[in-house]
């Protein structure tokens, strides 16, 4: 497998490009508009050819690249069919397995952070969106957010993959790149070591958390798969 963690540094947004050796077939996850000559560039050098974007939900902290990448690449989207992106090609949910090659993933439904994420599960990794970070996991207090339904999907999603499992989350603040479903599981301040579903509620509930910044621009072109909106025919919605 070629596998590349790639780093947007004004949002602090992972994107993982993972290509099958045999077929050269690939998929990018929670691709970010503003990167997409950087993930061309990176596709040829490879010589790889982009199949899927796999979106772990809708953004609301940057525009996704899926529409652009679609238009230039050929390539499909795939959203979780609540996540209101009715545009993408593909609308899946919980347990559809998705082949590229010799790679395989498995979707997990994780709602909570917003309704429609979904986490995709290899045989080693899981990707795990806004879910569930390295020591910590995504705010609830917007797009459907829901902290008893977080906790829920993280425990039953997540926390039930064997220990070992790696954990390549969409976003990191603090220079962390991967972690261990057993460490999470452990040492996570929110959820770790035995934590109840009620003391998790009480936590999420005393976040003092900013407005996000780009929200208002993000989520309506997200909504359409990062298609800018007709009446923003200037792109004045990028950042």
């Amino acid at each position: 497998m070629i596998f590349r963690q790639l780093f947007e540094t004004d949002t602090s947004t992972y994107t993982y490009l993972l290509g099958c050796e045999r077929t050269r077939r690939a998929v990018l996850i929670d691709p970010v508009d503003t990167q997409v000559p950087h993930y061309e560039g990176l596709l040829r050098g490879l010589g790889l050819r982009l199949v899927y974007t796999l979106e772990t939900h809708v953004h609301a902290d940057h525009v996704t690249g899926a529409s652009l990448l679609r238009e230039r690449l050929n390539s499909k989207s795939v959203v979780h069919r609540d996540a209101g992106a009715g545009c993408a090609d593909l609308l899946v949910t919980d347990g559809v397995p998705l082949q590229v090659g010799d790679l395989e993933f498995e979707v997990r439904h994780t709602p909570g952070h917003t309704a429609g994420c979904v986490s995709y599960v290899m045989s080693d990794r899981v990707f795990t969106g806004d879910a569930l970070f390295i020591d910590g996991c995504g705010r609830t207090d917007f797009q459907e957010g829901d902290a008893g339904t977080l906790y829920d999907s993280i425990q039953r999603q997540l926390f039930s993959l064997p220990p070992e499992t790696l954990v390549y989350p969409g976003h990191d603040y603090h220079g962390n790149t991967v972690s261990t479903i057993g460490r999470e599981m452990l040492r996570n301040p929110r959820l770790g070591g035995g934590r109840s579903r009620e003391e998790f509620i009480a936590i999420m509930r005393a976040l003092e958390l900013d407005y996000p910044k780009y929200i208002d621009r993000a989520l309506p072109a997200n909504q359409a798969c990062g298609r800018l909106p007709a009446a923003d025919p200037h792109g004045l919605i990028r950042r």
